[in-house]
């Protein structure tokens, strides 16, 4: 990967929407030449897809929490948190805690509820999100690191 490779996922990533017309003008090259770059990028698996990021409040999940789990059932802890609607993302980790699960739902009466639900497959400890920070842009690591 060079530098231009790392220039066009910095733009993908500040506005996935843009057209191959004006990413080629910000990186330099012609059309096809990126075209031809993002679909390499595609292919080698660089570049995963392509998101629509939601506003959380204005569909109504205006509480986030992230809740830790010391799991008695790893398996059926992750098939839960796969298969319900609040969850965001689930990391099983090493060390006394084996999930972090972070979520967003619509009241404090349904994050009850799913740590009630959850319950079964170990012991949560509840942390609600006052605010947050998200990182929009990855660098990749280059030669020169």
């Amino acid at each position: 990967m060079d530098q231009i490779d790392m220039n066009i996922l910095q733009q993908l990533q500040g506005n996935a929407k843009i057209s191959m017309k004006e990413l080629a003008a910000a990186v330099h090259l012609s059309s096809p030449a990126v075209i031809e770059r993002v679909r390499k990028l595609e292919e080698q698996g660089v570049i995963e897809g392509y998101h629509a990021k939601l506003n959380l409040t204005k569909i109504e999940r205006t509480i986030q929490a992230i809740i830790l789990f010391k799991s008695i059932d790893c398996k059926s802890l992750a098939a839960f948190c796969k298969g319900h609607p609040d969850v965001l993302e689930c990391y099983r980790v090493a060390g006394e805690i084996s999930y972090i699960v972070k979520l967003a739902t619509y009241s404090v009466e349904t994050l009850e509820q799913f740590i009630d639900a959850a319950m079964p497959y170990g012991t949560p400890s509840t942390n609600i999100i006052l605010s947050s920070m998200e990182k929009m842009v990855i660098t990749p690591f280059s030669d020169d690191y």
